[in-house]
């Protein structure tokens, strides 16, 4: 295998309905702000829940990218998917109610009342071997 390999959007996609957790990117007061997600792929479109706060103003109707990630321990090999698009709340009752049937569900205890969905107008990953294998870089300095 190449050290490095373009994944076509089909394997992309694959990619995205074995993930769990994601990381949206989003604007907010002109600054870079990142959250990690869980979320469903649905129809070629990525939903989530999120609550009334920062990750909502800052996606609704706007630009996001998305990102998912792994590595096989085994093979040595880590992949990444990212799309970008806009994400809307989910308004149609149709489509909330088919929507809410995703497993996409709160991990904790606070509200995620509102429904959102990733419209990508792009869809790009890419595998590769880690040279050497993994090893973690942190080191514990407490004392």
């Amino acid at each position: 295998m190449e050290t490095q390999t373009e994944l076509t959007v089909a394997q992309c996609w694959q990619a995205l309905r074995e993930g769990v957790v994601g990381r949206i990117a989003v604007v907010h007061d002109r600054r870079p702000d990142i959250f990690p997600i869980n979320y469903a792929v649905d129809h070629g479109t990525v939903v989530f829940r999120t609550g009334s706060g920062t990750l909502f103003t800052s996606s609704d109707g706007t630009f996001v990218a998305f990102e998912v990630d792994g590595y096989d321990v085994e093979r040595a090999e880590a992949w990444s998917v990212v799309i970008r698009g806009v994400a809307h709340e989910v308004y149609q009752l149709d489509d909330a109610l088919e929507a809410m049937r995703l497993p996409v569900h709160p991990w904790h205890d606070a509200p995620k009342p509102r429904i959102m969905r990733i419209h990508p107008d792009s869809v790009t990953g890419r595998r590769f071997v880690v040279k050497g294998g993994y090893q973690s870089r942190s080191r514990d300095l407490r004392p």
